[in-house]
This record gives structure tokens, sequence and C-alpha cells, in this order.
């Protein structure tokens, strides 16, 4: 098992990438706001915000950040930073309305203007076409059930490329399909809210699908493209050594972290998932989820430690040990996992990787001098990043690492009760405080410049 505990390296230590890519990621539904402004059609977290005991407080995406409206200062903050690259999503519903059809101009152009205000600020724009916010048009269709969403997930690629691909280089096709299809169609406990394995199996089919689908049309239409998509990988170990137990976290981890990348590089599901799958397939269904992409993306937090259960998967989250430590939102902080997560990537998928999501929550509260001191954060940050200084150290061919997130936002079910960002928002006034650990993550990326290759702030 990785180590636990908060010890980074100790000094950064010579690494052989001099272009190490240090970045910010948000997602669109999380931070826009502006839900009913210039034709934005609903999502489906829109309408699962609206049902009664859905998200913590009743809270909801209407306002969130109002990134929508203050994307510039945000730009201006992400410039202060130092950051070379700002991951962000698209949020269909704003572009397409119905999901399919032609494009709303409104929409389409706010995020002109977003990528025009990075570009002119030095931040190289990185587009994510799918984190979560699914038109709610196309739910009432069936949404990820449906396997005609692979061709409107296409449409929708191919309108984002064309219109965004004179500028923008770097597409992922998906944020974390595990997630919102597990929690979304297996646990019901996101968007769409369905708890049914037939469902969760069709919509993880489909999802792949889409992936290739969208792989093939970005392509086709965006000249020197760089392409990957964005998977939650986490090791899942057994809280006790019970045969129950360990067989859970074995199948909680198939699902978890093999789903997804390992049909997408491979051509085919894991024995494990093999014949849950063949249901939903026809003949070049492989082939056509198979297709070359130039990264691997990877969000990663924490191990999960997994315990048999009741549910359709018959496995569900357990306690870590009382040993290891936890972020004010439960997770386990376990840097080791990560270092292990990052050379496991490079020996079974031997592509770039880029860390496209990393942080934590905390308790952030503003003092009597109007500062937000949040040192817990400042200390995970130093621990992951010295992590993965020892995984490329090791050899993994690690190029870039984004912090999750730039801003406190809409955290799902969560609603705002979790603050991940290193910019605390006042949602009252909307007010951005950057956090101290805003400071560190740009004195961290300052001294790695001054140094050449990744470094560890002291």
């Amino acid at each position: 098992m990785a180590g636990t505990g908060l010890q980074g390296s100790e000094k950064a230590e010579e690494l052989p990438n001099s272009s190490f890519l240090w970045g910010v990621s948000t997602s669109s539904f999380q931070i826009e706001g502006a839900t009913h402004s210039d034709g934005r059609g609903d999502s489906i977290w829109d309408t699962y915000c609206r049902q009664q005991g859905r998200v913590k407080n009743g809270d909801n995406g209407d306002i969130a950040c109002d990134h929508y409206h203050r994307f510039a200062e945000d730009v201006a903050l992400m410039q202060g930073l130092g950051v070379g690259a700002y991951r962000f999503s698209i949020s269909w519903p704003r572009v397409l309305p119905r999901g399919r059809g032609g494009g709303n101009e409104p929409g389409l152009s706010f995020y002109d203007r977003l990528i025009d205000a990075l570009l002119a600020a030095g931040i190289e724009p990185w587009i994510c076409l799918y984190h979560w916010d699914l038109p709610q048009a196309l739910d009432d269709l069936g949404g990820w059930e449906n396997r005609d969403i692979a061709g409107w997930f296409a449409d929708y690629a191919a309108l984002v490329g064309r219109r965004y691909g004179d500028r923008v280089k770097r597409f992922a096709t998906f944020n974390e399909p595990c997630v919102f299809t597990l929690f979304g169609y297996g646990f019901g406990s996101n968007a769409p809210g369905i708890a049914d394995k037939a469902a969760l199996h069709r919509a993880i089919h489909h999802v792949n699908l889409s992936h290739g689908a969208a792989i093939d049309v970005l392509r086709s239409c965006v000249q020197d493209a760089s392409l990957g998509a964005i998977h939650n990988r986490q090791p899942c170990f057994a809280v006790s050594t019970s045969a129950d137990d360990v067989a859970a976290a074995l199948r909680f981890a198939e699902y978890w972290n093999d789903a997804f990348p390992h049909p997408q590089h491979f051509g085919c599901y894991t024995p494990a998932l093999a014949e849950a799958m063949e249901p939903y397939q026809q003949p070049g269904d492989m082939a056509q989820i198979a297709r070359r992409v130039d990264w691997f993306g990877l969000n990663h937090y924490s191990p999960h430690y997994i315990k048999a259960d009741s549910n359709l998967l018959r496995a569900t989250f357990g306690a870590p040990p009382d040993d290891v430590p936890r972020t004010s939102i439960g997770w386990p902080i376990v840097p080791g996992a990560f270092r292990d997560t990052l050379l496991d990537i490079d020996r079974r998928f031997g592509l770039p990787i880029y860390v496209l999501e990393n942080g934590t929550a905390a308790d952030d509260r503003i003092d009597d001098a109007g500062h937000v001191q949040d040192a817990g954060r400042i200390a995970y940050l130093q621990a992951y990043t010295g992590a993965m200084n020892e995984a490329i150290s090791a050899g993994a061919d690690v190029r870039g690492y984004f912090v999750w997130s730039l801003l406190d936002n809409f955290e799902w079910a969560s609603g705002y009760s979790q603050r991940f960002g290193i910019v605390y928002v006042d949602y009252a006034t909307q007010r951005r405080i950057p956090k101290e650990s805003a400071r560190w993550y740009s004195n961290c990326i300052a001294a790695s410049r001054r140094l050449r290759f990744p470094a560890t702030m002291r």
C-alpha cells in the first residue's frame, strides 16, 4: 500500500522536462452561472438541482461564480498566477440548447471571447467537450442510454472544433466518464439520478462510442489537434481482508479505473467487464472506440477504500484506516498513491500524461485581515506535487499539472458546502480573493521556470 501523510519531496530534484505545463481547471456548470441567459437550454444538472433533496442545501448552478459575466476578471487572476494553460469545459446546452440542430450564436460567442482573452494573456486554452452537463433535451430522448448519442456528440464536437480549432489545439472528449456514469446511472446519486445496471452498461458503452466518434471528427476539422480524454484513476483498496471486501474492491476498480481507458486504448473491455458489455456492442464498435489519442489526461485526488454492499455493484465506499489523514470532504490524503498511479499509467498506456485535476477541499474562511490562510491546502499541494516529482524521477512521462480548481464553485451534490478553489469566492458579492495557496502555486510555477524543471516549493 502507498505511504500516507503529507511528506512530499524534501527538495526538488533535476528532472528531464524543461517545458512542463502548469495550469488550472474548471468546468462550465460549476462556475458559469447565467443558466437562463442568451438562449442557453437546460442541462440534466439544472433538472437535478430542482428535485428536492438531491443537492445539499437546495443549491443550484443558476449563478455559481457568474463566470459568464466575469470571465475577464478570472483570466486576469490566471495571468497573475503565471499559469501556462487553462482547462475549461464547453456547456453543450449553451451552444446547442436542444443538444442538436443549429448552434446558439450568443453562447458560441461567449467562448470566442474567453478564448481570445486567454490567448491575449499568454494562456493556452484546453477545451473539454463534456463535463457532465448533458442537454436535458437529449436526456429526454434517452441520453447516454440511447446509442444515437454517439452521432449527436460527434456533431457537437464538429461544431466546437470548427468554431474554435483555429485558436485551440488541445481538446479532451470527456471528463471523468467513470464518475458521471457510475454515479448518474449506477448509484443514482448524480444527474440524471438512475440506479439500474443495464442503464449503467449502456451508458458506459455509448460514452466510449461517443469518444471515438469525437476523436475522428476533431482530427478531421482541427489542424494539428492534440487530443485525449480525462480519466479519474485511483487505487481501490479493500477496507478489510475479508473475501467479500476484497472482491468488492476488485469489482469497483474494474468500473472506476478500466471501463473507459482500457477499451479506448486497447480496443476491448477487460475480461471482468466483457460479458456484461457484450449485449450492447455491434460489429465494428471496438475499432471505433479505440482511436489514436495524443496524451492521457488524469484526475486524481486520493485512493478509494472499498467495502462490500448490497447495491447493484455490490461495492461502496468505506472508511480509510484511522491513521490516514483526510480532507474536509473526507477524502484520504495519500500522496504515495498519486506517485504510484502516475507510474502505473506510464507503464500501461505509454502516453504523455497531463494531470488535469488535483487539489483538495478545505473549510476556508476569510480572516480579520481579509485574507484566506489555507495552510492545509498548501500542505496537500506540496505533498502531491512532490509525489509527482518522484514519479517523473522514476521515469513517468508527466508533462503538465493543473490544480483543481481556480475558483471555489458549485461542487455537484455537495452544492457550495465544499471549497476547492485556490481563489475564494464570496458567493453573495462574487468577490474573488486569492488564497494563500494561490500565492504558493504562483511561486511554485515561477521557481520551476527559473530552475527549468517541475519543483515543489517548501
